[in-house]
């Protein structure tokens, strides 16, 4: 299995926690997300194979099935010839090897509004730690007696900052507002809120519960429109629909696997992050593996 952990093309533009960025001109950028993993925030030292795949063919797969609510950055995906024959920059899709253009996406440059717009639609990870700790999710009260992995109704938006490196920090309402006006604020919120019910529905068909989700979003053209990735296991927790057990962890198809072992290596959360032992590696490849075949009823080529 080849694993891409890092390009190098000219022009670059960002390099994220998994993704490279490359400016093509013309308002273009070239997207490519590697099989880096990180937890916690921290990249990982060890990379999943084919995860970049799962991530940007995903995030395309939804970009297209979420285009009635919102539109989005997506021109195409990096191989997809016919579409990318005659735009700006082709001289350095032409020179992309196969391996790499499967896994990048051509998208359209936007001005990134640094705010990562999560949905929580049932109680898990972060949000169950602080709820045991207080009885509350970011600042808000919630009932008593919650068990984990329990439905939240309706689901809650817990906005965060937009963080290159470490961990993006909570936002309040009032926050959220200060920082993007009041009704770009409630734009966030609500459009965020209905592409997590659209999923939500669309993924409970195929056997999974979207548990909870994070979106970005950007401007173009005084449009407000979705950027980065969507409803990917990077993104998102998937959980199996049938195994489902409120009071406890749940059976997953995202990268839970990879954090449950490094909480049970006692790791702190701060760099450097332990290497992952290949058994770890290939459960949780293959969990990537099994969102998208769920989600898409294909396998990855």
């Amino acid at each position: 299995m080849a694993v891409v952990q890092q390009t190098d093309f000219p022009n670059l533009y960002r390099r994220g926690k998994i993704r490279d960025t490359y400016d093509l001109g013309g308002g273009l950028l070239l997207m490519v997300s590697t099989d880096r993993i990180s937890a916690f925030d921290v990249v990982l030292p060890t990379a999943i194979p084919d995860k970049g795949l799962v991530l940007s063919q995903l995030s395309a797969f939804w970009f297209a099935k979420t285009a009635h609510l919102i539109p989005n950055h997506l021109v195409a995906l990096a191989d997809d010839e016919s579409r990318l024959k005659d735009i700006a920059g082709s001289s350095l899709l032409d020179s992309l090897s196969p391996e790499i253009a499967r896994r990048a996406m051509v998208v359209r440059e936007a001005r990134r509004i640094d705010v990562e717009c999560v949905i929580r639609g049932y109680l898990a990870g972060s949000a169950w730690e602080e709820y045991q700790e207080r009885g509350t999710i970011q600042g808000q009260a919630m009932s008593k007696g919650l068990r984990e992995g329990e439905r939240l109704s309706p689901p809650i938006f817990t906005p965060t900052t937009k963080a290159e490196t470490g961990y993006g920090q909570p936002l309040s309402w009032q926050e959220l507002e200060e920082m993007v006006g009041s009704s770009l604020a409630r734009r966030l919120k609500e459009t965020s809120l209905g592409i997590y019910s659209f999923a939500r529905g669309y993924a409970r068909v195929r056997g999974l519960i979207l548990a909870d989700t994070k979106m970005e979003f950007g401007i173009l053209d005084d449009q407000l429109i979705l950027i980065d990735e969507l409803l990917t296991p990077d993104s998102s927790r998937f959980w199996d629909t049938k195994a489902h057990q409120p009071g406890r962890a749940q059976p997953n198809f995202d990268k839970q696997y990879a954090r449950d072992y490094l909480i049970e290596t006692g790791w702190n959360r701060e760099p450097p992050a332990p290497e992952l032992p290949p058994d770890v590696v290939e459960k949780t490849r293959s969990r990537y593996l099994e969102a998208f075949h769920r989600l898409t009823g294909q396998k990855l080529s």
